[in-house]
Parts: C-alpha cells; sequence; structure tokens
C-alpha cells in the first residue's frame, strides 16, 4: 500500500498516519523526518541541504526529491508506506512519479482529509497552551473547567503567536494555492479519495481504513 496522505494544517492527518502505521505495520514517511536524519547522518543529500537551511533557504526539490527516493528504497518501506508532506504541489508530485516508476511501482492511492475552512480555524486559532506544564486545550472542543487556568497544574493558559488567526488562515492561504491542483492532479490520475475529516478521531480512522481496504480488494 503506497499512500499519499493530503490534508490541511489541523486537518489531523498526522493523527490519523500514526495510527495508519500501528494498523498496517507500514513507515510513515516524514520530509521533515526525513531532513533532519539526513542531516544528522551527515549524508551528502544531507549536507547539501544544510546548507540551504543554514541560510534560511527553502532545500530544492531535487534534494528533497533525492532524499525521498533514498528512504523509499529501504527495507522497511517495500510492503508500502505513508507519505505525509510530501509532494507539496504539482512538480514535486510529477517527480515522484518519475521515482517510482524508476523503481518499478506506483502509487495506490492519495487520500485526502478534507475539513472545512472554518472549522479548522477553530481548531487552530482555538488552540490554548499551560505555560507551565505544557497541556493543550481548544476552547470550542476541550476548554479548561475554568477559562485561562490549566485543570492539571493551575498554570496560565495562551495563545501561541502561530496559532492567531491572522497567521492560521496565511498557512491555510498558502496550502489551498499550493495543495489545489495537486489534489486535481491525483483527481485525474484517478488516485485520489476524499474523506470527510469530521467526527471523533476513532470514527474518522473508521472511513480511513474502509477506503483503503476498498482499494486492497
Amino acid at each position: 500500500m503506497r499512500i499519499v496522505l493530503l490534508g490541511a494544517p489541523g486537518a489531523g492527518k498526522g493523527t490519523q498516519a500514526k495510527m495508519l502505521v500501528e494498523k498496517y505495520g507500514i513507515p510513515q514517511v516524514s520530509t521533515g523526518d526525513i531532513l533532519r536524519k539526513a542531516v544528522a547522518d551527515g549524508t551528502p543529500l544531507g549536507k547539501e541541504a544544510k546548507a540551504y537551511m543554514d541560510k534560511g533557504e527553502l532545500v530544492p526539490d531535487r534534494v528533497v526529491i533525492g532524499l525521498i527516493e533514498e528512504r523509499l528504497r529501504q527495507p522497511d518501506c517495500q510492503k508500502g508506506y505513508i507519505l505525509d508532506g510530501f509532494p507539496r504541489n504539482t512538480a514535486q508530485a510529477e517527480a515522484l512519479d518519475r521515482v517510482l516508476a524508476g523503481m518499478g511501482a506506483s502509487l495506490d492511492l492519495a487520500l485526502l482529509i478534507d475539513v472545512a475552512k472554518e472549522d479548522l480555524l477553530k481548531r487552530l486559532t482555538g488552540r490554548r497552551t499551560c505555560r507551565q506544564c505544557q497541556q493543550m486545550y481548544n476552547i470550542y472542543f476541550s476548554p479548561p473547567k475554568q477559562e485561562g487556568v490549566c485543570d492539571k497544574c493551575g498554570g496560565e493558559l495562551f495563545q501561541r503567536d502561530d496559532d492567531r488567526e491572522e497567521t492560521i488562515r496565511k498557512r491555510l492561504d498558502v496550502y489551498e494555492a499550493q495543495t489545489a491542483p495537486l489534489i486535481a492532479y491525483y483527481r485525474n490520475r484517478g488516485i485520489l479519495k476524499a474523506i470527510p475529516g469530521v467526527g471523533t478521531i476513532q470514527e474518522i480512522f473508521s472511513k480511513v481504513c474502509d477506503t483503503l481496504e476498498a482499494i486492497r480488494v
């Protein structure tokens, strides 16, 4: 099962990916994790990536795709994998298809966890964090018993700068601009499936598993 997992910030794809790893025994392949490991290991591509990162520049697609290919050739990926955070645009998707074709493989599914923008805003802007114990709450979905006070330690709850509405809207706008063409790309390939990312984590996971089981038949 070779899967690309798509979803906006706050859609819950990271949580679903971890549950899929546990259920199906295939690895979650995250570009962030791959980059950090390659840099830490000092591989040739890792050193190249670090040179861009040290200058505050984006790591070029060529390097990222090279790192992805190295990861997908490892033994634990032979039965399948979940790509999370890659590809981010159609150019990366086309490059990934070329890499997989060179390996004699192709993607089985691009799975979109679809959540309305206003729901995403509530999930992300509603987050509050305890200054003392770092416990997280959401003022809309899982509020503390007393407003602004942590249930666990009594510490002060605050909103992180990157959870403010203006910042979140910008992140979602960037996601939509990059990902709308990517969704169309996989729809045209005939491998896109979308599930509504609403309900409990377990309810969403059941829908994800039903979708995966349907393509395994």
